[in-house]
């Protein structure tokens, strides 16, 4: 003879054992790209527009004329569109700038969105660079 369960016990181990399941996938977040080493070539300049925008990634790449291209991807955190004057002063290897103070650029964010803005060095002197990021005046 064997044991048997009450009908009302029986269907709550089912229940329960219906219960576990795999955990639902979790939606991407953004990671910053750079690391701590180049964390000091971006920086914000003001408190605003530091609050919704940051730079989730720098690439930078040597030319097949010598000169340094830098990318930077900008994004914009809060729902609503900015727009920002973004600057790439390039430095040679004794972070002394190259030339003139370089041109501030205007740069439309859409809200929660990322841009991608490239910037290319005046001369193959360039080997390092600082990214500059304001509100648009």
């Amino acid at each position: 003879m064997t044991p048997r369960l009450p009908i009302p016990i029986l269907a709550v181990l089912c229940l329960l054992a219906g219960c576990a399941s795999a955990p639902a996938p979790q939606a991407p977040q953004d990671s910053t790209k750079f690391t701590v080493e180049n964390t000091d070539r971006f920086a914000v300049l003001d408190s605003a527009t530091e609050a919704v925008v940051s730079c989730t990634g720098l690439q930078e790449r040597t030319l097949g004329d010598g000169r340094l291209e830098v990318v930077a991807n900008l994004k914009n955190s809060d729902a609503k569109p900015v727009q920002v004057q973004v600057q790439c002063e390039f430095l040679d290897g004794d972070g002394v700038p190259l030339g003139a103070e370089a041109p501030w650029q205007v740069l439309a964010i859409a809200g929660n969105s990322t841009e991608v803005v490239r910037f290319t060095a005046p001369a193959t002197a360039a080997k390092k660079y600082a990214i500059r990021v304001r509100k648009a005046r």
